[in-house]
């Protein structure tokens, strides 16, 4: 299934029901639109760009959905994304510089010099530099996580000392203008997050309550503190082969930086 720009800005409007419409009388239409640079790569998963994108739709964000091509990007869910720019077209300074994860795609890319170099450059011109999930192993690759605290995926988090972070467990980390999220659903809290930094915390609070964001989880097993050391050691197991072929890909990159 092909998913271009418009039928996703619909999607992520349809998911409020016309939510656009009252953020804007609430924001006021004097307020300065923002711009975002996220980064779409192949085996992205789709809901750690969804969630974040949905907060920044709401915050009357340009979005800029950027790859190397124009060709479209197949995610987890093997929905794909057309891009709206390449490297070479996309803004040179940017509000927001956005890396969603992915295991597989994360992994693949931190081998991939354009890749790393285009995070690399729009860093310096980017007021926030900002990744969820594995999305942090590629900011790690391009030398932007040295001396700050950061956090990943729960199974990638120890990967992050080899960049010269300090892994943190929370939720979300801000750490001066770089800010990471946790696994997957720690998109929303992320964009929250970034609503209040980049607005305030009215609008985050309102943006909150439109999403009707009220998480009551059927269960209680959503981190390995939770979970138990079984069902950890399960989902460890599962993904071995992928997180050995992340952690060698780490140690490739660290070598660069």
């Amino acid at each position: 299934m092909k998913m271009d720009r418009r039928q996703f800005n619909s999607l992520v409007a349809l998911t409020s029901l016309g939510l656009v419409a009252g953020a804007t009388s609430a924001f006021g239409e004097t307020e300065k639109r923002l711009s975002v640079i996220a980064l779409v790569h192949p085996g992205m998963i789709l809901l750690d760009l969804a969630g974040p994108l949905t907060c920044f739709n709401m915050m009357m964000a340009d979005v800029h959905l950027v790859w190397k091509t124009m060709d479209p990007v197949r995610t987890d869910t093997g929905i794909t994304i057309a891009p709206t720019s390449t490297f070479a077209q996309c803004p040179e300074e940017a509000d927001v510089l956005f890396v969603p994860g992915g295991l597989g795609g994360t992994t693949a890319m931190m081998d991939d010099d354009a890749v790393v170099g285009f995070l690399r450059d729009r860093s310096g011109r980017s007021r926030f530099v900002t990744s969820v999930c594995t999305g942090s192993l590629l900011l790690g690759a391009a030398g932007l996580l040295k001396g700050k605290r950061a956090t990943s995926h729960w199974y990638t988090r120890d990967l992050l000392p080899q960049f010269g972070a300090t892994p943190d467990s929370r939720r979300v980390v801000e750490d001066g203008n770089v800010i990471t999220g946790g696994g997957v659903t720690a998109g929303i809290d992320f964009g929250l997050t970034l609503a209040a930094r980049l607005r305030d915390e009215k609008t985050a609070k309102f943006i909150q309550l439109l999403l009707e964001y009220d998480p009551q989880p059927p269960f209680d097993a959503g981190s390995p503190a939770k979970g138990g050391p079984a069902l950890a050691a399960s989902v460890l197991s599962r993904r071995s082969s992928a997180l050995e072929a992340a952690k060698a890909a780490v140690e490739r990159a660290a070598r660069k930086i």
